[in-house]
């Protein structure tokens, strides 16, 4: 709902009033015209009379300060739903400005008499305090009546515009639940299908190679894991899981360089019933593996995890290798930084450690 303050601001309203008038004031001298009984000599003069301006110059000033108060003030309390008591504040405030105008338009602006003119003859008719009470009333109904209903009617308009919004929204959330539960499926398909595939390689392998069985295994596994973060529980996965992903991605590695890869992995503490959200050491170590000197017997690439009661600790180095680098867009770190944040919020710290020859990693969760 649109935050109610002012919703029609002065100047709009007053344009409004000051049309409204005009196209009075056009009426009335159209009706002098065309009425056969009326003097349209005197009914002209009366209308362009200097008093006759000055109270509808008086008039259109104080209907749009009226207006521009008691609209907004009641879209306001409508908006809010305020109680009863809140519209008679509102309309009592109102009141003492408009039956002050009307004093001060009856002293100084407007005639004591009633001034009517029929064919050639004109009659002054004074104007009694019972009609002039009557008059008043009903400019005041008038007046309020009118607030009330473009006041209503724009509370109207506005929710049913606010309904339309909220419909639309709710709408393209369905959409794009659905989208998203299509990509979720279609992405699905191509790692099952591998996945399926890879154990029929693996079959078919083992009679030939006991390093290429070995290796589509490996990979089956990598797999297997991949298709199976879907169903952890609260996003996390068992961190006994995640470790062993990482024993298969430095075991297809090894296999891959024919075993002549310098990997120090070790794992400290009690893992069982630890949970951690997937993919985030495994990202660590293949960054690792993608940028570190691999062959290097003096430094090998050291992984060590810690585990002590329901905190983690996990560092990952690597010598630089030399030589060309491969270009990297640094998707996957600003993808791991967001997912701790989400998952773990302040509780706990990643440092990076980049210098010309070493790249080192260290993730510390306080609490998993």
């Amino acid at each position: 709902m649109m935050h109610p303050d002012r919703r029609y601001s002065f100047w709009r309203i007053f344009w409004v009033v000051l049309a409204v008038n005009v196209i009075l004031s056009l009426l009335a001298v159209l009706v002098i015209f065309i009425s056969p009984i009326v003097n349209r000599m005197g009914g002209m003069d009366s209308i362009f009379s200097i008093r006759n301006l000055l109270s509808q110059l008086a008039g259109i000033a104080f209907a749009s300060g009226f207006y521009y108060y008691t609209i907004n003030e009641y879209y306001n309390l409508m908006v809010l739903k305020k109680p009863v008591s809140g519209f008679l504040k509102t309309s009592g405030i109102a009141f003492l400005f408009l039956a002050a105008y009307f004093m001060l338009s009856h002293f100084f602006l407007s005639d004591k008499k009633l001034g009517i003119s029929v064919d050639e003859n004109n009659f002054d008719a004074g104007i009694t305090t019972g009609l002039l009470v009557f008059g008043y009333a009903f400019s005041s109904c008038f007046y309020f009546g009118v607030a009330l209903l473009v006041s209503y009617l724009t509370t109207l308009r506005d929710e049913k515009k606010q309904r339309k919004i909220l419909e639309e929204q709710k709408l393209q959330l369905e959409i794009e639940k659905s989208q998203a539960n299509f990509n979720f499926l279609k992405a699905q398909i191509n790692p099952h299908f591998l996945h399926n595939t890879l154990n029929f390689l693996y079959a078919k392998s083992l009679p030939y190679s006991a390093e290429l069985s070995e290796g589509i295994l490996t990979l089956s596994d990598i797999m297997r894991y991949a298709l199976s973060e879907g169903i952890a529980k609260d996003g996390k996965a068992p961190l006994k899981d995640e470790i062993e992903h990482v024993r298969n991605v430095i075991k297809i590695n090894q296999l891959r360089f024919s075993n002549k890869l310098h990997v120090d992995f070790t794992v400290e503490g009690v893992v069982n019933g630890a949970t951690i959200i997937p993919f985030v050491l495994i990202t660590l170590v293949e960054n690792a593996f993608k940028h570190g000197d691999l062959k290097s017997t003096e430094d090998p690439i050291t992984i060590r995890l810690k585990i002590n009661e329901n905190a983690m600790y996990f560092y990952c180095s690597n010598k630089k290798k030399s030589g060309p680098k491969e270009l990297s867009t640094g998707i996957g770190l600003d993808n791991i930084q967001k997912r701790l944040d989400l998952a773990y919020r302040k509780n706990y710290r990643l440092h990076i450690a980049d210098d010309e020859v070493y790249y080192v990693t260290e993730l510390t969760i306080f609490e998993l």
